[in-house]
């Protein structure tokens, strides 16, 4: 039996991850059994520099920290070597997927994760890592609607032409 210190430690780890969990709008959960050092410290390194917070948990307390949640149906992704990225923006799921398959030895696996609200497969996940950026969007966004002003000008000008000729 654990003394109560102890107890109360991982309690206090348990509401940290729920309250992580919870801020965030993307988490990943990954197999991160048999990569290198050199490889994990990369990936570490890369996530940290997009704001992601990566880290190795242990799945009870994993299952702990989203029992009761939104997120609860991530409890299947708890099992063998687990490690979950989470971050308030999306990168996560675009870094980890690539670093997935450069991986020659196949053994970093996307197991699944969540976004906005809705836990995902790592088919799903696969398919938000090759999603634009918010910027990316936004820029695709803002072209679409130049394109529908120019066309509303050309609309415009050729009534406008039109009624020339028909005055003249």
């Amino acid at each position: 039996m654990p003394s109560a210190k102890i107890l109360e430690a991982k309690k206090a780890l348990v509401a940290d991850l729920n309250e992580k969990i919870a801020g965030s709008l993307a988490g990943v959960v990954v197999a991160y059994n048999g990569i290198s050092v050199a490889d994990d410290t990369k990936l570490r390194k890369e996530l940290r520099e997009a704001g992601v917070h990566y880290m190795v948990v242990k799945n009870t307390m994993l299952r702990l920290a989203v029992k009761g949640t939104q997120y609860e149906g991530l409890t299947e992704y708890f099992k063998g070597d687990t490690a979950i990225a989470l971050s308030p923006e999306d990168p996560a799921a675009r870094i980890l997927c690539k670093f997935a398959d450069a991986d020659k030895s196949k053994r970093f696996v996307v197991k699944g994760g969540f976004c906005d609200g809705q836990v995902m497969d790592a088919a799903g996940i696969k398919s938000l890592s090759t999603m634009p950026n918010r910027e990316g969007l936004l820029s695709m966004l803002a072209g679409s609607l130049n394109g529908i002003v120019g066309g509303l000008a050309v609309a415009l000008q050729g009534i406008v032409d039109k009624q020339d000729e028909t005055a003249a």
